[in-house]
């Protein structure tokens, strides 16, 4: 056995295990006590509440529409008023805990300057990283499950439970509308992955939360706008915005996938590229933060 095999064991303590430090439930448990977590959460949940009022305030959401949309659908039923919830915030506000949570994680580290002790800890970078994205991603979920779910209570104790009576005539029984729903999150949560990864990547190169947060929430808004210009033609379809809204399907008397397949390569895509960048550039960075 080498002498250098002999002195790299010796800096290894008894009983340490790489794979062992940093558990995610740890980092679970430190994300979900952070106040700007809460707050999110709140924000979500207090949002079908809000739209519940102004529809009473207002009225019915479908005076004064020539064409029928999701939109005019919203008091018809729980399941509807849950579907209108999503299709309210789908654009934006989801968009906000999804940067928020991969992007504060490991800058927010950095702004503490509390990165390079668990690194010291010692913390493996792959390991670290990898905890915070999975809690970060999780959180992300927990976000877009949580808006549908209260939408649905709010909107069965004011509407009743029914089905889900769709814009273009029919309706859907409420045990598949139920299942079209999740189907839905399922979507709108892979379509935001180009989001999480765009935080995260970011993360991993400033020491400023607001930085990365904003920088991902900012080219996501970049990328709506681009998706407007119809001089693009055909370039258009390489923009994760351009299928962001391809769940729409989902609300229509025969599912149609082909969109929403599209839509979710194209984010995966991206998202890996981002992610790898992100894990490679931080296994090189020098960290004094």
């Amino acid at each position: 056995m080498s002498g250098s095999t002999l002195i790299d064991r010796a800096k290894v303590a008894d009983g340490y295990r790489a794979g062992r430090t940093l558990p995610i439930r740890v980092e679970l448990v430190r994300q979900l006590k952070r106040r700007r977590t809460l707050v999110m959460g709140g924000i979500l949940f207090a949002l079908p509440f809000v739209l519940l009022i102004a529809f009473q305030v207002g009225g019915d959401p479908g005076d004064g529409n020539a064409g029928a949309n999701l939109m005019d659908t919203a008091t018809l039923s729980g399941a509807n008023f849950a579907a209108v919830n999503l299709f309210a915030s789908a654009g934006f506000l989801l968009v906000i805990p999804v940067a928020l949570f991969c992007g504060d994680t490991v800058a927010s580290e950095a702004s503490w300057s509390s990165l390079r002790y668990l690194l010291a800890a010692p913390v493996p970078r792959a390991r670290l990283l990898w905890s915070k994205l999975v809690v970060g991603l999780s959180l992300s979920l927990a976000a877009m499950v949580l808006l549908p779910v209260v939408a649905l209570a709010v909107g069965t104790a004011a509407y009743g439970w029914g089905p889900l009576e769709l814009p273009t005539g029919g309706s859907l029984p409420a045990g598949l509308a139920a299942q079209r729903l999740a189907i839905t999150v399922a979507y709108i949560f892979v379509s935001q992955l180009v989001t999480a990864a765009l935080a995260f990547w970011l993360s991993t190169k400033t020491d400023a939360p607001l930085g990365a947060v904003g920088g991902a929430v900012g080219l996501t808004i970049v990328g709506n706008v681009l998706d407007q210009v119809t001089a693009l033609g055909d370039w258009r379809d390489f923009l994760p915005a351009h299928w962001q809204y391809a769940w729409l399907d989902t609300v229509r008397p025969q599912l149609e996938w082909s969109d929403m397949i599209q839509g979710a390569s194209i984010s995966i895509t991206y998202a890996l590229v981002l992610f790898a960048l992100a894990f490679r550039g931080f296994a090189r960075k020098d960290v004094v933060s």
